[in-house]
Formats: C-alpha cells, sequence, structure tokens
C-alpha cells in the first residue's frame, strides 16, 4: 500500500508517493512517483481524470539480469574481496545503501541494456524496473558515487572475483570438452596526451583506425560452448600482441586449475600473431594442447612441398583439399595442414585491387604535380625514393612498375605501368592457410574445425563493441585503476548475457545476442497508482504489458513469470555495512 509525503527542498515544499518496504528487517521508505510542487499536487488532485496515474517502464532484461546474478551470487562475491578495506568503510559510508558488488553490478546491468555514462546511468534506470525490483532508490546515483565504490575494490582482487563468480557459473552451467578460444584487441579513448596519471592509455596500431587517439588493449580467452568469458586481461595499448600472450597464457592455465577443468580435454586456440619460439616453449612447458596458425610467407617450402599432395577432406558443408605433414617447426615436431580458404583469397584480392586503385591515384596526382611549369625543381633521387616507398606494401609490392624522364633540368615526366603478368601469378599465390597443432591424434576436419571456431572470440569482441549493447566504450574513466574495473564491469555484463542467451536458446530463441536484449528490453512493467484525491491511501498496481508469444516463452524459460509482483532479494545487497562496522 503507498502514501503519500511531503519533503521539503530547499525551502519548498515537494510531495511524493512512497511506498514502505522492509529492507535487512527494517522499513525502509521506497519513492514510487514524484507528484511535484504543493501547487502541482493540488491540480492533480482537483483534475479528477488524473485521480489514477500509469507508467510502464523496461523490465525483462533487468529482471532476467538480476534474477541470475542473484543465483551465481555475484554482489556477495564481488563485496567478499572488497571486505578488507574496512579502513576505508570507517570513513567513508555506504554509498544510498549499496555496496560495492551492487553498484558493480548495476553497472554491468546498464552496460547490457542500454550503454551510458555514469552520470546518465541514473536517467536510464528510472525507466527500468531496477528500483522497484531491488526496492531502492537510484536518484542520488551519480558519477560520484560508482567513483568512489569503484575505488574500493583494489586491481589485485579482479582476478579473484573473476575466477570466484566463474565457479559459481560451471556449477549451473557446465563446462564440456571444447576449446578455448583466444585473442586481443584494443579500444581507444579519449584521455588527454598531457594526463600521466594514466599509463595504461597508450598510442598503438588501434585496429579501429583511430591512430590518433591512446587506446588500451584487452585480452580474452572464452569457451568455444556458450562464449562463456574464462579470462581477461586489460593492457598498456602498446604492447604486442606476441607480448601479451606470454603473460596471459600461465594465467589461463592458472584458472583452468582454479576452474578444476581438464587441460587434456582442452585445446586453445590462437592466432599466429601470438607466434614466437619462446611462446610456443612455454606452452610445452606448461603442458597445453594447441591450434595455431603459421604465416604462409614464412614457410613457403611447405607449400611447395604441398603442391601435388592435396586430399578432398569434408570440413562442415565445404569441401576443402589439405596436405597434411609433421614437421620439426622451431625445434618440435608439430602436426601442420594446409590448404587454400576460397573467403581469404577473395578477400586477399579485393585488398590488392584497393590498395592498387588507391597507389594509382596517388601517382596521377604526382603525374600532375610533376608536368605543372610551376612545380619546384627535384632531383632524381628524391623522386625514386618518394615513388618506392609509395609502392611498397604486403602483395602489391612490384605490381606498378614506373618511368621517370627529364623534361627540362629540374624537371621530370613520369609514367607507370601495371603488371598484368605479376598480378596473375599474385592470385595463384593468394588464400592459403597454414595449421599447427600438438593434438597429432585428431582428424584434419576437427583441426580446422578447432582453427575456423576463432571467429567465435572475434564475435564476442563485436559484440562488446555494439554501441546499442554491451559496448565497452564511451569510457569515462581517466585513471589506470578504473578502467581497469570499468572493463571487469564490461566483462562482467557479457558474462550474465552469454548465459542468458544460452537459456533462451534451449527455449526455442533463434535470434542474436543484440535482438535477445531487445526483445527482453520490450517486455514491459505497468504501474498503475489509483485513489489519487479519494479518500484512503492510493493502491498501487503492478501488471506486465501484453506480449508477443516468444516474449512468453522467454519470460518463462528464464522463470520471469512472478517476479514483477516481488522484491528480488540479492545476498550483500543492503547488509555490507553491518558486516564492515
Amino acid at each position: 500500500m503507498a502514501s503519500i509525503q511531503s519533503r521539503m527542498c530547499r525551502g519548498k515544499k515537494y510531495w511524493y508517493l512512497v511506498e514502505s518496504k522492509r529492507i535487512n528487517g527494517k522499513p525502509r521508505p521506497i519513492v514510487i512517483e514524484s507528484l511535484g510542487s504543493t501547487e502541482k499536487f493540488i491540480a492533480r488532485i482537483l483534475n479528477k481524470e488524473e485521480s489514477s496515474i500509469k507508467k510502464s517502464y523496461s523490465h525483462g532484461a533487468v529482471a532476467a539480469l538480476l534474477e541470475l546474478a542473484r543465483k551465481l551470487d555475484v554482489v556477495a562475491i564481488i563485496n567478499k574481496h572488497t571486505s578488507s578495506q574496512r579502513e576505508y568503510w570507517a570513513k567513508q559510508p555506504l554509498r544510498n545503501n549499496l555496496t560495492a558488488g551492487a553498484t558493480i553490478l548495476l553497472a554491468a546491468i546498464g552496460r547490457i541494456c542500454e550503454p551510458t555514462s555514469k552520470r546518465a546511468w541514473n536517467e536510464w534506470a528510472k525507466e527500468t524496473s531496477c528500483n522497484h525490483l531491488l526496492s531502492i532508490s537510484s536518484e542520488k546515483m551519480d558519477s560520484q558515487h560508482f567513483w568512489d565504490l569503484m575505488d574500493c575494490i583494489p586491481e589485485e582482487a579482479i582476478e579473484n572475483i573473476e575466477a570466484d563468480i566463474l565457479e559459481k557459473t560451471f556449477k549451473s552451467y557446465p563446462l564440456k570438452e571444447g576449446t578455448l578460444l583466444y585473442d586481443t584487441t584494443n579500444f581507444y579513448t579519449f584521455i588527454s596526451t598531457e594526463n600521466g596519471r594514466c599509463d595504461i592509455a597508450q598510442r598503438g596500431k588501434n585496429k579501429q583506425k583511430r591512430t590518433d587517439l591512446r587506446q588500451v588493449g584487452m585480452a580474452l580467452a572464452v569457451t568455444q560452448e556458450n562464449h562463456i568469458p574464462l579470462l581477461h586481461y586489460t593492457y598498456q595499448g602498446n604492447i604486442s600482441d606476441c607480448k601479451v600472450f606470454t603473460k596471459v597464457i600461465s594465467s589461463i592455465k592458472k584458472r583452468m586449475k582454479i576452474l578444476k577443468i581438464d587441460i587434456n580435454q582442452h585445446t586453445i586456440v590462437f592466432d599466429r600473431g601470438c607466434n614466437s619460439k619462446d611462446n610456443l616453449k612455454k606452452i610445452k612447458r606448461l603442458k597445453l594442447h594447441y591450434v595455431g596458425a603459421l604465416t604462409p610467407t614464412h614457410h613457403s617450402d611447405l607449400i611447395e612441398d604441398a603442391e601435388g599432395k592435396y586430399t578432398k577432406t569434408k570440413v562442415g558443408d565445404t569441401e576443402l583439399e589439405v596436405y597434411r605433414d609433421e614437421r620439426e617447426i622451431w625445434g618440435e615436431k608439430r602436426t601442420v595442414l594446409v590448404f587454400i580458404s576460397e573467403r581469404l583469397q577473395e578477400g586477399q584480392l579485393r585488398g590488392v585491387y584497393q590498395s592498387l586503385e588507391k597507389k594509382k591515384k596517388r601517382l596521377r596526382a604526382i603525374q600532375r604535380a610533376l608536368i605543372n611549369p610551376k612545380s619546384k625543381k627535384r632531383t632524381k633521387e628524391n623522386l625514386e625514393k618518394l615513388l618506392e616507398k609509395l609502392l611498397e606494401g604486403q602483395f602489391v609490392k612490384g605490381l606498378i612498375t614506373y618511368e621517370l624522364k627529364t623534361t627540362t633540368p629540374g624537371h621530370w615526366e613520369l609514367s607507370y605501368r601495371t603488371e598484368q603478368k605479376k598480378i596473375t601469378e599474385l592470385e595463384d599465390q593468394l588464400g592459403f592457410r597454414i595449421i599447427m597443432t600438438n593434438r597429432h591424434e585428431w582428424e584434419s576436419e576437427k583441426i580446422i574445425k578447432s582453427y575456423y571456431g576463432q571467429s567465435s572470440v572475434e564475435g564476442t569482441f563485436k559484440n562488446i563493441k555494439n554501441p546499442y549493447h554491451l559496448a565497452v566504450t564511451p569510457q569515462f574513466h581517466w585513471t589506470t585503476h578504473k578502467i581497469k574495473i570499468h572493463y571487469f564491469t564490461c566483462v562482467l555484463g557479457y558474462l550474465l548475457s552469454t548465459l542468458i542467451y544460452h537459456d533462451a536458446k534451449k527455449a526455442g530463441f533463434q535470434g542474436s545476442l543484440d535482438s535477445l536484449l531487445d526483445s527482453l528490453n520490450n517486455i514491459r512493467l505497468i504501474r498503475s497508482i489509483e485513489g489519487l484525491g479519494k479518500k484512503g491511501r492510493p493502491k498501487t498496481i503492478i501488471e506486465l504489458e501484453e506480449m508477443s508469444p516468444m516474449q512468453k516463452t522467454l519470460l518463462d524459460a528464464l522463470n520471469l513469470s512472478l517476479i514483477h509482483s516481488t522484491t528480488i532479494k540479492i545476498n550483500g545487497l543492503h547488509n555490507y555495512a553491518k558486516t564492515a562496522s
């Protein structure tokens, strides 16, 4: 039952519709509707058409994520690793009756449903059923709220928090035998060059082509089944993939041991950017199984030996011509497969022709500049240096030849031609894949399928760069510590969403993760307040909007049919203050 209460704000009286709910056994007033100033409230009472208020909230995704977090004990796990900060909590009490674990969880859910800044988080939360489901008031949850509670989570605790959550996860979602897919990416930031407090954001080769900005790198290992993030590592944006892999591979084995994952039943798949003699020696010392790739231009002898020795191998619905052999590479015997990927060949050819067109366009511009009578004098050596640099590049070197003729002293005429014969020869050299593994007993089909499974982790990075759901950016943090906590929050959000996606697919959902989150967001909760201006207390009615058949199926599959009529009791949400005192 609701009641109407007034509160003074800056010397003026405002009215609120308030429900009393018990938190930790004590009654707490929860604001469910602001009725405005005294004048507006009286006007609303006198207007008989406004004797009731109806408002709808986005409900499905928030409810599903909160229920899953309750099941996995996410808040309590995070709080357990921040409980050592007793001195901090003695000086700084809980903010808005929320713990660090609850705050990180709510931030993660916000990233999943609608990525915003911490300052705009409250605007999103007010349009969802979050406050109703948790019996909280998010009005005062500003950016300072998030920053203060992020500060009480030590960087070194991230690894243990992640491991504990995964341990709980695998009890409900057992991991089967399979492969672990590893890859890296980076995210650009808008951190100023002069900012010396943040050493993790550095300039490097940005995968989104923003080389003008500082970036932060992320390494991620996910399971082939369900794409559960097994481990993430945030690192400086100027470190190469090879060096990152050296650090991360030991952490992957350590995580597998903690989670009691049988090393012999799982295989790590990584790309050729991780290759080095030292890395492969380290994998051998760790006794890990792997599937990796080799650069064809570095192993041309393999491609030459494969000529005329291919055998037809069916991989899924595709038939490939594959050459298989055991070779000693970098001091160890490895099984290698050589084959031509038509998709790779088409992509490489497309890239070659695009690059040629760009170079021709630049050459034409140089031609026009040289024939201009007002152009400055140039030496042949300087021109040749400019042209040689222009015509460099992977696959395209030698495909365009040029000739310089002198017209007057210091002025030149440029002519060029495309070497069609070399382009034809190049077409026969493109598209080669070389895969290596120490799974000597595996069939060729299984090795190739495992390697191609790496596209799953690339799909994961695509998801966490989706601007509508799960996006890591925008990241409005300027210190190394907060950036690492922010990335952990985003990975936690991705973990929760993949588990919900798994449950939805079991119920027959056939869309993408993105469309699932849209469908859940569109399941809406209606709160009706009746009896305003009449005798007695106003009455609050909570119900769900009309849903499509698929939304009803999702609601049942995720056990959310009745969750709107009660409060989700998450362990550790409100009781940390008592523990820390």
